[in-house]
């Protein structure tokens, strides 16, 4: 079985600012977390806001740049803000990025410290370092850099060392530390923060991963279950390039792209995946054309996933990460899972909120789109979760995560959308949540049981049946705008249920609640008359038909009959039983597609419908599937063929959605 996460049996192992964005939204978000929210608040019109956090921060802190060396010799840039209170010893707090430490010159001061203001008024050293290869730091930069199985010698360097090295610096340089330390980072800094507990130096004691890139090439940014990411990583690399030249604070190694209005039009014109270097790239942008090179899960990849190192970690772990986040959703649980099936040595908690990417570090959190929560989740998760977390375990103030009763720290603290309310379990997925299938039914029915059953009926070999033209391929929104928004994951789905080339199922009304806790897991059973085909599930909250509108309303939604997409996950069918060795299909011939999606905590509330759709595109998420078995990266137009794809649901062995339901 193919799998990005734990499969529903196997899942149950808790009882025991920078940002990789992409879209119309690069420049501007990117740029936001690296100045710590100071471009956030400038969008909002709070220019008064940022001067005074600027004010503050040079009324309370000296900033000092440092080159510090590594092992190798290779001396890496480090912006270091260093409070002016010498009455007493401080905790480092630091973050390592590829995305720039700007503003760069000992005069010039970032408005906001740390993860959020409460830190800075708090008082903590803030360390913030370009990482190797990148800015103002030597040496050379290794895209998404591999962790080495083994060190070549004393000299011998990878992102674990890096770290390291830099802790042991900070602690024994810079004046009136503490000889604690934490790390933090968003998505690509997540990736750093995870990266830099393996092997940690004795004085990193805590550490927040924030949707990092646990598994790039195997449900986070660049792949998932072998089906490429088109929009995300083309609108990525086309502004994240290689440095030109030596350390430089305007290197060129981020260069504004255009925005693209119409992205379905776009890509389908550009034609097949190859022409993105005749046409774009130019073969100028060598992270780019490693992805055309390596379309399979090869060990390129393999060497480039975080989850086989989640052992033997020391500090303190808080991943974080947004249950509608578009890029790096799979990356927190996945390395939650990996860490807590190897043993944690210290505490270990998954924290999920109802975000996009990033959302947590900015904003109230209170909507999504055009979903509301009912609470500033945010801001509750900064002031109740991330700020004493770090409090706790840096300084020793504070019960940290601990609960109104002294109850141990959780091992997921969640917020559970459909009832809108935080949750804390001590095991996740919560032990007493049961394995249920949603099965497909005639007549485009969805149900717990197969259908049948009860009726004596004998639904063996049955099947629903559609086509799929690449050249009309099933868009992943319903209106104009980019290839994968920041809010596509809760997308209303009435566009692609009207679509003859996607399947759709759903329940009756729901009598009661329904809850549904953990991974989310489709268990396919189809056939293609080509020799590839991609299969799409999406799993979709109903609305019943007078469902109120929001108030005020200005985009004129209709809330009656909403399709709220829950989660939606490709499966490229040629890696159906390895990601590594694709094998085309035998046309006609009956094939089983098993794999998991990415955990939700839903609740599909009374009165709602449970809905799934089945389809084989969803463009220009991901890239199209010429339906041949080719190297899709070298596929050219003749190479895109119509298919007939048939979806078998009769029977026990039928298609079925494989869910965790908790009943409370």
């Amino acid at each position: 079985m193919n799998s990005n996460f734990p499969s529903i049996a196997h899942a149950r192992w808790g009882g025991r600012e920078n940002s990789r964005i992409v879209t119309g939204l690069v420049g501007a978000l990117v740029l936001g977390l690296i100045l710590g929210g100071a471009v956030f608040a400038q969008e909002r019109g709070d220019s008064d806001l940022t001067k005074k956090q600027l004010e503050y921060t040079r009324a309370h802190y000296v900033k000092h740049e440092y080159q510090i060396p590594m092992r190798d010799g290779v001396k890496l840039f480090t912006v270091v803000y260093v409070p002016k209170d010498k009455g007493q010893a401080f905790p480092i707090m630091m973050q390592r990025t590829p995305y720039s430490v700007a503003p760069y010159g000992a005069d010039n001061y970032k408005p906001l410290l740390g993860p959020s203001e409460l830190f800075g008024k708090e008082g903590f050293i803030f360390a913030y370092q370009d990482v190797r290869g990148r800015y103002m730091s030597e040496g050379e930069f290794v895209d998404i850099p591999p962790r080495k199985a083994r060190l070549a010698g004393p000299t011998d360097t990878d992102e674990t060392t890096d770290t390291y090295d830099t802790i042991d610096w900070l602690v024994k340089n810079v004046p009136g530390n503490s000889g604690r330390v934490g790390i933090w980072g968003g998505s690509y800094g997540g990736f750093f923060a995870a990266f830099g507990m393996i092997d940690a130096h004795p004085a990193l004691v805590a550490a927040s991963p924030q949707a990092p890139i646990g598994d790039v090439a195997a449900g986070d940014d660049s792949f998932h279950n072998g089906a490429f990411y088109l929009a995300a990583n083309f609108n990525f690399y086309r502004f994240f390039r290689p440095r030109v030249g030596g350390p430089a604070a305007r290197p060129g190694t981020m260069v504004r792209a255009a925005r693209v209005p119409d992205a379905y039009d776009f890509f389908l014109r550009m034609g097949p995946l190859s022409n993105t270097e005749k046409l774009h790239f130019k073969e100028e942008n060598p992270y780019w054309t490693a992805h055309l090179d390596h379309p399979d899960y090869d060990e390129f990849w393999r060497s480039r996933s975080l989850v086989p190192h989640m052992k033997d970690i020391k500090p303190a772990v808080l991943f974080v990460g947004g249950w509608y986040d578009a890029e790096d959703l799979a990356g927190p649980i996945k390395l939650f899972y990996s860490l807590e099936k190897n043993g944690p040595i210290s505490p270990n908690t998954l924290v999920m909120g109802p975000w996009r990417h990033g959302g947590w570090s900015r904003g109230d959190g209170d909507t999504l789109g055009f979903l509301k929560f009912g609470s500033k989740t945010a801001e509750f998760y900064r002031e109740t979760i991330e700020f004493p977390f770090f409090l706790r375990h840096l300084k020793g103030k504070g019960d940290g995560l601990l609960g109104p009763e002294g109850d141990a720290a959780p091992k997921a603290w969640l917020f559970a959308t459909g009832a809108n309310e935080w949750r804390r379990h001590d095991v996740w997925p919560p032990r007493e949540a049961k394995e249920k299938g949603l099965y497909l039914w005639p007549g485009g029915k969805l149900g717990f049981e197969p259908a049948g059953v009860g009726a004596g009926l004998d639904m063996a070999g049955a099947y629903d049946e559609y086509v799929s033209d690449p050249a009309k391929p099933v868009p992943v929104i319903g209106h104009t705008g980019d290839g994968m928004p920041g809010d596509y994951m809760s997308e209303d789905q009435r566009f692609a249920s009207r679509r003859t080339d996607v399947l759709v199922y759903e329940t009756e009304p729901l009598e009661n609640d329904v809850t549904i806790a953990g991974p989310v897991s489709p268990a396919l059973r189809v056939s293609t008359s080509g020799t590839d085909s991609d299969f799409v599930a999406k799993l979709i909250d109903v609305y019943p038909n007078d469902h109120p509108d929001p108030v005020p309303n200005p985009a004129r939604v209709r809330m009656g009959g909403y399709q709220q997409l829950v989660r939606g996950e490709p499966f490229r069918g040629k890696f159906r039983r390895s990601l590594a060795v694709p094998e085309p299909f035998v046309p006609g011939q009956v094939e089983a597609i098993d794999f998991s999606m990415p955990d939700v905590y839903h609740t599909f509330k009374k009165g709602h419908r449970i809905m799934v759709h089945i389809q084989s595109s969803w463009f220009p998420l991901v890239d199209r599937n010429p339906q041949t078995f080719v190297d899709i990266p070298k596929a050219t137009e003749a190479d895109f063929r119509k298919a007939v794809q048939r979806v078998y649901r009769g029977g026990e062995g039928g298609s079925r959605i494989r869910v965790l339901v908790l009943e409370r």
